[in-house]
């Protein structure tokens, strides 16, 4: 992958790279209870704490191991979410996706379409094998939408992350290139 961000759009959407003048809209989203219920950290609780997070997103794109799309509507130009990969083993070619939405924004088949736009993506210019989504047990909604996009559930992982001073179980879902029918 080129330096250069990989900016992709869809009918309703830009996905497009994060800056400054998301800080207020990431900060909506990250100090959001619902939205981070079953993120697997903490809620964030000031825009110093977003911007460290954008700086994390640019080093980890600037070292091939994170990449983090900002969700633009096209028709308001108002940025509603992220999504992206982390987790990047170049050697086995797998990459996990994480995403979150504005809670106002759910439900209206907005992730679907960012996440059908950047897993095309992984598969095409990523070479990625395999792509995991680790998901609450609880999160019913993302585990429908994984499952929608094609995703296996494969087990349980108990007490495999850590938030909000609490140890909580995820549920591996997955994905293979073999399996991904909008290459």
């Amino acid at each position: 992958m080129n330096q250069e961000f990989p900016e992709q759009v869809t009918k309703r959407l830009k996905l497009r790279a994060l800056g400054e003048k998301d800080l207020a809209d990431l900060f909506s989203i990250f100090s959001n209870l619902h939205t981070m219920k079953y993120y697997g950290s903490d809620v964030l609780s000031s825009l110093e704490e977003v911007d460290g997070m954008l700086m994390s997103f640019r080093k980890g794109f600037e070292n091939q191991q994170v990449i983090r799309f900002g969700i633009e509507c096209l028709e308001t130009g108002q940025l509603i979410g992220t999504c992206g990969f982390h987790n990047w083993s170049k050697r086995v070619n797998r990459i996990e996706i994480g995403y979150e939405l504005k809670h106002d924004k759910e439900g209206k088949g907005y992730m679907t379409e960012a996440l059908t736009a950047i897993i095309s993506f992984a598969f095409r210019e990523l070479q990625m094998n395999r792509i995991g989504a680790l998901i609450h047990p609880e999160n019913t909604a993302s585990r429908k939408l994984v499952k929608n996009l094609g995703f296996q559930e494969e087990g349980l992982l108990r007490d495999y992350a850590y938030a909000n001073g609490n140890y909580m179980d995820l549920i591996m879902h997955s994905l293979l290139k073999k399996e991904w029918v909008n290459l």
